[in-house]
């Protein structure tokens, strides 16, 4: 497993070095996808609209969007990678050049986890949640993946009376440090939700990803792990999901900054929601188009080179054609905040009393199309007390 360095994220600059590094510094639009959307998944609302595909199937359509940008995929352990297809997985990568990126220990599923995995109270099902963890790992060293997405979705609660909360973070945190002391070197990225399917996650909101991140680090003993750390470098980092940030009412620059001023940020995931409101996966760029280009601008404040996973639920698209789709929201969003002036941004949000309103008024001006009937921008700005005393 490769261990990318994030350090460069938590970089603290002058508004001057700020406007420098903006001017200079593109953000590299990598994408990956989630190999579990390729098929039709299960509802509880409505039969499949499409047909299931197998994972030879599933590959062959990654592998028509090379050209169009996918450079990786992502993919569960063991319903989609196991040690039974792990050559298959292997072949793939030699044969297009398509990475996998990232293993996932599928700890939401399963029967057994009914009440939680690494946080469950039953000792026997919490273990066989670690060892999984373990086992995730391992492929994931086997296959050379950046790190291993860990999405705590079954553990949490509805009905919180009488939980010894403390206790049920306790027991996850000490079976994650576990797992990566078992195998030393990994890098996790944590994706947190904030509810569903449980009605409350653990470690639901990205702040708490960080303080899971720190508690976790804590723990480790193995020597490589050690190592690491000591040379300033995140085992713990994150994944956050653009939906599942809005389904805790978080604003998303806000949300990014977290990860990204502790060099956190390992990965991201890509899709649109509404604020609240179920889990929906839209296509990138779908709803809230401003909260993607201000995330944007935000990892380009912070030099964030990692991959732009897209992580939909097509239901009712094709899923190359929702692929497509959102890479080119994303590529679209790139260009609009690379074109902006950079340096009146960052002097109107270091000196916001001299500068009241130009955020507004000139981001309406960049996102009207050309020839667009609109006053010029110091007419705008001008107030009446401006008018009177001249």
């Amino acid at each position: 497993m490769s261990l990318q360095d994030l350090r460069a994220q938590a970089n603290a600059r002058s508004p001057d070095e700020l406007v420098e590094h903006l001017k200079s510094f593109e953000l590299d639009l990598e994408f990956t996808a989630g190999i579990w959307f390729f098929t039709q998944v299960d509802s509880r609302f409505h039969d499949h609209y499409k047909e299931a595909r197998s994972i030879e199937e599933r590959l062959d359509i990654a592998a028509s969007l090379k050209d169009y940008g996918l450079v990786g995929l992502e993919a569960h352990y063991p319903n989609e990678i196991n040690e039974d297809n792990v050559e298959l997985w292997k072949d793939f990568q030699e044969d297009t050049g398509i990475e996998l990126v990232t293993t996932i220990p599928l700890l939401f599923y399963d029967q057994q986890f009914e009440f939680g995995s690494l946080s469950n109270p039953d000792e026997e099902v919490r273990q066989n949640a670690i060892e999984r963890t373990k086992r995730t790992f391992r492929i994931g060293k086997e296959v050379d993946t950046d790190f291993s997405v860990i999405w705590p979705g079954i553990d949490g609660y509805e009905n919180p009376f009488g939980i010894d909360l403390a206790a049920m973070r306790t027991r996850f945190e000490e079976g994650l440090a576990e797992a990566l002391d078992a195998v030393p070197g990994t890098r996790v990225a944590f994706e947190p939700k904030p509810y569903e399917p449980r009605g409350h996650i653990l470690y639901g909101l990205t702040p708490e990803g960080n303080l899971l991140g720190r508690n976790v680090e804590a723990m480790l003993t193995a020597d490589e792990n050690r190592r690491l750390l000591d040379e300033g470098h995140k085992l713990v980092c994150m994944n956050p999901e653009i939906g599942h940030v809005h389904m805790g009412y978080e604003d998303l620059p806000y949300a990014l900054s977290w990860p990204l001023s502790e060099g956190r940020l390992a990965h991201t995931h890509w899709n649109s929601q509404p604020l609240g409101n179920y889990d929906q996966d839209l296509n990138v760029g779908t709803i809230s188009p401003e909260q993607m280009e201000a995330g944007l601008y935000t990892l380009k404040m912070h030099g964030y080179d990692g991959r732009f996973g897209i992580d939909i639920n097509p239901e009712r698209q094709p899923v190359d054609v929702a692929l497509k789709i959102s890479m080119d929201a994303l590529r679209a969003a790139k260009e609009r905040i690379n074109g902006l002036d950079h340096e009146r941004i960052i002097e109107a949000t270091t000196n916001p009393s001299e500068n009241r309103g130009f955020i507004e008024a000139y981001l309406a001006r960049e996102r009207a199309p050309e020839g667009a009937d609109l006053p010029a921008l110091d007419e705008t700005l001008q107030t009446a007390t401006d008018r009177t005393s001249s």
